[in-house]
């Protein structure tokens, strides 16, 4: 959901700020400096909102809107959250496409004291919490990315613009980048699901490329400039990495670099003084990934369904990993399966290793499930936001690695495997030890807690604590010693102004104010009841046990720097180490699912084979299984760019027929057994999916207008080696409208893309088809009659069908029993009609196009008859009789 930016607050150089208090002055500076986003202003112990910000946070949190003051005569509207609950709130913002300014106080306020009795704490903002820079695990989704993406554009050779495409994953280190074409934009944001877009102002004013971005979904970050040319570009990120030459990041394009540069100048403003630990770039433009466009993408609800949940889309079948990292891996090969044989293979070899082992997978996923997630710890504890649980996480990761290898000792694994297991023999045991040495069982979650290093771990820390922790004990000691010298009844108590002080009543107080024990006790207050005194040793006491509870934190801190130290300083190793749990998480689970659902080996080479023997659907059989019911599977053979056309009534299963076969294909290239008695599949380069439709109001398209721009991308894009699902295509216009549209892509795809392809209709005329493409199967639903009513079988057999049974679905799903009968009569009527006027004669007269390239003009009678006359051989009474002739051909 997008949100415009919230009204400013008044302009640091409004003539009015001069008469502003301090603390108001100083707001308004901070806040212009941060225009777009909601400051969070920290006061003591809230983070306060002022002006418009405090109208828009009331709203959107849901929390009291008060006031703190005036400026220019006016309340000024303020509410505010606690700092220790802000996690809380900025989740709440950043869900609502909010961006949030934290600003900090950065003085003590005993030094703000010193410039005057006036004088502010000095504040800045410390950090721009955005969608897609987020690191707490409150506010993150363990199972998914959350990257931003960064884009920027550059002129091509050929005078077109080549987009660059940087994708940042501040919550893991992860830094892809990639380049396209504007035509392929959308499918690649679609595969990139970005938490944000980030581009320079002018790009995104482009209408253009506006339109991509407002389609696409996540909040736009528009950045006031471009970063500059190839030659900025570059020296930003040689900064950034502190390298002296860009020759070890492999060859980036101008457009890569340029996006590289954006995304690092993004990092920067909004991390201010952090530095995250980011992985080198790694270019992504040789890849060789199935090409999905967001419309098919959607329509498969691979990774969510078309309502946007998790439950009842591909990846949560499939997805049965026991890490976070495990399942962040498992969506992206999901949404981005191989083209690469070789490589699919090996992914096999592993997912096909781990099932012939069970008892192996199984010690390792129950070791995989105590692991913690590294690669989101190693993260925080970079931008200095990291606590000593992900400190003890580095260690347990070790630890859990080193183990890992023990327990692969003496196997001969596939080299997928193989490669994982020698990166966990090389993890660092000294540092895993150290860690676990130095941090307490039971840890809290904030570093500034204390109280995180064991006991024994240092001398000066334990003796600052002995003196805190014993303060009591002393007090009651010396409380004790003054009741016995003074044989008064007094107490010693403490508060902020006075700090330790004895009590006592004032008739009591009175002895303390004489010799000898004004000698001792120094009056510091009397009260309507009772007098406060001082003693010299009491001052003593207070600033020690306030200097060793500091001394104590202090020292844990500093303990904790040097952990954390050891820690980045081995940060590339930990990073993939991370990696390596994740793609061992991966495979294990495949083979899991693999196991559990009776999935099958598929056969993927370079071939243009797309054979499925017993194919089902995985969602689909998940949701019968948990209802105990059987999936009915279906073969499918399109075999040398063979077309599929299905015919049958819509309940009979179609749709769900179309879908698997594109999942069955998917999951076969990223890596997985397949819902399958055998598949044989020759790489498909790009999956185009065409299920269902809607309107898209937004943009003014109506659905079938959205049916058509889909439809035309498939026509325009597919090749020999592409996999085509078009359902009910020509359906959203009248009756020959549609025919004619569904008929012409038929022989489009036969003639010109030549892609393997199933195209599901309603239009029972293009099944004649048939008799003119020799590639044109004809597949239909078996249906059949029981004690009057129509039994779906959800079987796919040869044939096609002659009917629709639309009407026997209308009456199944209620319309009144009238208007069934009248359908029925009406239909009959209709039916009787179109057999006297049969397709064949139809398609006799209109002959294949053998090149779409090659308009053929229609056939004008009287121009050729035109052409037979020559007017020097005739008579004048065959001329008379040919004008006759041509008369009658108008």
């Amino acid at each position: 959901m997008k949100h415009a930016a919230p009204p400013l607050a008044p302009k640091p150089d409004d003539k009015a700020q001069a008469r502003a208090t301090p603390m108001i002055a100083q707001y308004i500076e901070i806040k212009a400096a941060n225009a777009d986003c909601l400051l969070f202003y920290r006061m003591g112990d809230f983070y306060e909102l002022f002006f418009e910000d405090a109208l828009t946070a009331s709203r959107a949190l849901g929390i009291m809107l008060t006031k703190r003051g005036k400026h220019m005569g006016e309340d000024i509207p303020m509410c505010g959250v606690p700092v220790e609950r802000a996690n809380d709130y900025l989740q709440k913002l950043i869900a609502l496409g909010h961006r949030v300014a934290v600003c900090e106080q950065i003085e003590d306020p005993a030094e703000a004291k010193k410039r005057g009795a006036k004088s502010v704490v000095r504040r800045d903002v410390v950090r721009l919490v955005t969608p897609g820079t987020i690191t707490e695990d409150a506010l993150l989704d363990p199972t998914r990315a959350n990257a931003f993406l960064a884009l920027a554009r550059r002129r091509a050779e050929d005078g077109g613009w080549r987009y660059g495409l940087a994708s940042v994953d501040i919550s893991t280190g992860a830094f892809t980048l990639g380049e396209c074409a504007e035509a392929e934009l959308a499918a690649a944001i679609a595969r990139l699901e970005p938490c944000e877009i980030v581009a320079a102002e002018a790009l995104c004013r482009d209408a253009s490329l506006g339109a991509i971005l407002a389609a696409s979904g996540p909040p736009i970050a528009p950045l006031g400039r471009d970063i500059g040319d190839n030659d900025a570009a570059a020296r930003r990120l040689m900064d950034f990495y502190r390298v002296a030459t860009l020759e070890g990041f492999g060859a980036l394009s101008y457009s890569e670099l340029a996006a590289a540069a954006t995304a690092i100048f993004y990092v920067e403003r909004t991390q201010k003084e952090s530095r995250p630990a980011l992985a080198r770039p790694l270019s992504q433009r040789e890849r060789v990934t199935l090409d999905i466009d967001a419309a098919t993408r959607a329509n498969l609800e691979l990774t969510r369904t078309l309502s946007g949940a998790r439950e009842g889309s591909l990846l949560s079948v499939v997805d049965m990993s026991v890490t976070p990292a495990g399942a962040r891996l498992m969506a992206e090969r999901l949404s981005a399966p191989s083209t690469d044989p070789t490589l699919i293979g090996a992914r096999l070899d592993a997912v096909g290793f781990f099932i012939a082992r069970d008892d192996l997978r199984a010690s390792l996923r129950a070791m995989l499930s105590r692991a913690p997630d590294l690669a989101r710890a190693l993260s925080r504890l970079s931008l200095q936001r990291g606590g000593p649980r992900d400190l003890a996480s580095v260690g347990v990761a070790l630890a859990a690695a080193r183990e890992t290898a023990q327990l692969f000792a003496g196997v001969e694994a596939p080299r997928e495997i193989a490669t994982e297991i020698e990166t966990f023999a090389k993890a660092d045991a000294a540092l895993a030890s150290e860690i676990a040495r130095s941090l307490k069982e039971s840890l809290p979650l904030d570093r500034r807690n204390g109280d995180f290093i064991r006991e024994g771990r240092d001398g000066e820390l334990d003796e600052a604590r002995s003196l805190r922790d014993a303060s009591r004990r002393v007090i009651a000691e010396l409380q004790g010693r003054y009741a016995e010298l003074t044989g008064l009844k007094l107490k010693i108590k403490h508060n902020n102004f006075l700090g330790f002080f004895l009590e006592l009543s004032q008739a009591q107080g009175e002895k303390l104010l004489r010799p000898p024990f004004d000698a001792t006790f120094t009056h510091r207050q009397t009260m309507a009841d009772a007098m406060r005194f001082s003693t010299r040793e009491l001052v003593e006491l207070e600033a020690k046990i306030a200097s060793a509870a500091d001394r104590a934190l202090a020292r844990e801190l500093a303990l904790f720097d040097a952990l954390v130290e050891q820690v980045l300083a081995c940060a590339e190793d930990l990073r993939r180490l991370a990696e390596a749990f994740a793609r061992l998480d991966c495979f294990s689970a495949l083979a899991e699912v693999a196991e559990k659902r009776q999935w099958t080996r598929p056969l993927v080479d370079a071939s243009l084979d797309f054979e499925i023997v017993g194919g089902r659907h995985p969602v689909v059989e998940a949701s019968l299984q948990t209802q105990g019911k059987a999936f009915a599977a279906n073969d499918c053979d399109l075999d040398g760019g063979r077309i599929a056309v299905v015919t049958g009534p819509n309940m009979a299963g179609k749709s769900t027929y179309l879908r698997q076969n594109a999942l069955i294909a998917l999951l076969a290239q990223a890596g997985s057994y397949v819902p399958a008695q055998r598949a044989r599949i020759g790489v498909v380069d790009r999956l185009f999916s065409r299920v269902g439709a809607s309107d898209d109001l937004a943009r003014g398209r109506s659905t079938f207008m959205v049916e058509m721009v889909e439809t035309a991308a498939i026509l325009n894009c597919a090749t020999p080696r592409s996999l085509v699902i078009l359902d009910e295509i020509g359906r959203g216009t009248a009756t020959f409208d549609g025919l004619s549209i569904a008929w012409a892509t038929i022989e489009h795809l036969h003639e010109v893309n030549r892609s393997r392809a199933i195209f599901a209709t309603h239009f029972h005329e293009l099944t004649q088809l048939a008799k003119r493409l020799p590639r044109l199967v004809n597949l239909t639903m078996k249906v059949t009659d029981h004690a009057g009513d129509v039994v779906f079988l959800h079987e796919v057999i040869k044939g096609a069908a002659d009917r629709s049974y639309g009407v026997h679905v209308a009456q199944l799903a209620g319309l009144p029993a009238s208007v069934v009968a009248r359908s029925h009569v009406i239909l009959a009527e209709l039916e009787a009609a179109d057999r006297r006027a049969p397709v064949e004669t139809l398609i006799d007269d209109l002959p294949l196009f053998a090149r779409l390239a090659e308009a053929v003009p229609p056939k004008d009678a009287l121009r050729d008859a035109l052409e037979e006359i020559d007017p020097d051989q005739m008579t004048p009474r065959e001329a008379l009789a040919a004008l006759y002739e041509l008369k009658k051909k108008l």
